[in-house]
């Protein structure tokens, strides 16, 4: 046998004769394309022809133990030899022979002993075509993967483009949606303030105000579904935030769960809304909830997930914190569980579910830059968790913020609104707080009033608005114009002006339409009372 080097082609002889070695590499002398190993165990031919990666096998017919039509049927019945050409060596010319040697699977058959230009010849033929076919089934199953790989793409890229379809489309109707609330909500907490009605009417009031809240609370959801709710991210400890939710999670689960929280020593910090993490934390702790109607156990956990662990490998790659909400409920059947993510898909009675919950928490993680992963079997319970980037930051102790009752001061409120019936609305529950107003219906005309020497001590400003001036363009000329007035923004849907990447810088104060009248007042106060730089002169 020559050496093991890769030949174009390499033909395997199985032959009990040695001569028939010496006569075969006689004819194959001048083929330096060709390798020639030789063998006497035809009972081993399968492994012998995998072993040399043969293109061809020549063996005798005439043998002991196994003979030529015995090899072909073992070449033929393996999956990986079953297309390896043969070419029968027989020393009989005879009819019957060869077509017993071709119906049992050989692919050539010839006397000997043959001449070697037409036993190179016929080598090489046979070689070249096993080749080619190899190479075209090869070709066929690259291409299929590639088509299914390209399905899946073309898949992918479909539900991206109808997630942003639906997330443009939830942006522009969240926009309308809220200021029509904030006009309901607004007058109705208007006729409260003044008020002058019965108790009953103002029972009537409170129902209706409750109706706005839960407006509210659905426009925040599919925004959040959306990827369009802008984020006050800040840098917190997870272990803190579930820590604080441990009282109310129990209240929510009831006595009939168990909770088991589990918050790894040391835990890494990460850059998140902390209210928005504890909305997501709640709404799965009501799902588990739901779903352990017997009672049961729930698991929360935090970890930190270094590089190059196996939990989010498949995913995404650095270091990342995780919180997991786990139950022992009923579980989800694997079509339901593909749905799990879709807005508006529950499998709960009507009535008891807007389907929000997961999509919801789907898009938040997505938007917070982290990833959610969700397991559940049937009878096995459901498994959430999620991955946010570590920060290499620590949590920085938050801005004391207190909401305070309905409360009103002396200061002077610049009120800029382009929705008229929201402008008065909010100017009138204003000055009834005692504060001295102006308003504008653009930035334009609320730049002609800072130009005009009007003091102003806060600017209440819309942030989508039509007109020459955005609204971004309006807190440059206050930051430059009224160095020591506060800046308030208020929007249904803000995302792309003051967001980027969905999220709000530290600095920007931004109040979520609609607001009631006293987070407003609240808010108002808690920016008046801010220190003023110094060198700033009072008005």
């Amino acid at each position: 046998m020559i050496d093991d080097k890769s030949y174009p082609c390499s033909v395997l002889l199985i032959d009990d004769e040695p001569f028939a070695q010496d006569f075969i590499a006689h004819c194959l002398e001048g083929c330096t394309d060709v390798a020639l190993r030789y063998a006497s165990q035809s009972e081993r031919v399968v492994e012998l022809a995998l072993e040399v990666d043969a293109t061809v096998v020549l063996v005798d017919l005439r043998m002991p133990g196994a003979d030529g039509f015995d090899v072909i049927r073992l070449l033929r019945r393996h999956r990986d030899t079953e297309h390896l050409p043969v070419i029968l060596l027989s020393s009989e010319e005879d009819a019957e022979i060869k077509a017993r040697a071709f119906a049992t699977g050989a692919n050539d058959y010839m006397v000997k002993w043959p001449d070697g230009r037409e036993l190179a010849a016929r080598v090489r033929y046979h070689s070249a075509a096993y080749i080619a076919r190899k190479q075209r089934d090869e070709a066929f199953v690259s291409l299929r993967r590639s088509q299914e790989e390209l399905a899946a793409s073309q898949s992918a890229l479909h539900q991206a483009q109808k997630m942003e379809a639906i997330g443009q489309l939830t942006g522009g109707v969240a926009h309308d949606f809220n200021n029509v609330l904030q006009i309901i909500g607004g007058n109705l907490q208007l006729l409260k303030l003044l008020g002058g009605v019965s108790e009953s009417a103002r029972t009537r009031i409170d129902i209706a105000l409750a109706g706005v809240e839960r407006g509210a609370r659905l426009s925040a959801h599919l925004l959040a579904f959306a990827r369009r709710q802008p984020l006050q991210a800040v840098v917190v400890n997870p272990g803190t935030v579930l820590r604080d939710m441990d009282e109310m999670m129990r209240r929510v689960l009831g006595p009939r769960a168990v909770i088991n929280t589990d918050i790894e020593e040391r835990l890494w910090s990460t850059t998140v809304d902390p209210s928005q993490l504890n909305n997501v934390i709640l709404n799965l702790a009501i799902n588990a909830r739901d779903a352990m109607a017997d009672g049961g156990t729930l698991t929360i956990r935090a970890a930190n997930v270094p590089l190059g662990s196996g939990l989010l490998s498949e995913l995404a790659s650095g270091d990342y914190v995780m919180v997991e909400v786990a139950d022992t409920g009923c579980g989800m059947p694997e079509a339901v569980l593909r749905r799990a993510f879709e807005p508006f898909f529950t499998t709960k009675p009507t009535g008891q579910g807007t389907g929000l919950g997961l999509s919801m928490a789907y898009g938040f993680v997505k938007q917070s830059g982290g990833e959610i992963q969700l397991k559940s079997e049937p009878g096995a319970g459901t498994s959430v968790k999620i991955f946010l980037q570590r920060s290499t930051s620590e949590p920085e102790d938050a801005e004391e913020y207190v909401q305070a009752p309905l409360f009103g001061g002396l200061e002077t409120i610049l009120v800029v609104e382009d929705e008229e019936d929201v402008r008065t609305s909010t100017v009138e529950l204003l000055s009834a707080l005692g504060y001295q107003v102006f308003e504008a219906h653009d930035a334009a005309h609320a730049v002609e009033l800072i130009d005009s020497g009007a003091k102003i001590d806060l600017v209440f400003s819309d942030v989508i608005m039509p007109g020459k001036l955005s609204s971004l363009e309006l807190s440059e000329v206050v930051r430059t114009r009224l160095p020591s007035a506060q800046l308030l923004f208020t929007s249904g849907y803000a995302e792309g002006v003051l967001a980027h990447e969905g999220k709000l810088d530290a600095k920007v104060n931004l109040l979520q339409k609609p607001y009631n009248a006293d987070v407003l007042s609240a808010r108002i106060r808690h920016l008046l009372r801010r220190p003023k730089p110094a060198g700033v002169a009072s008005h």
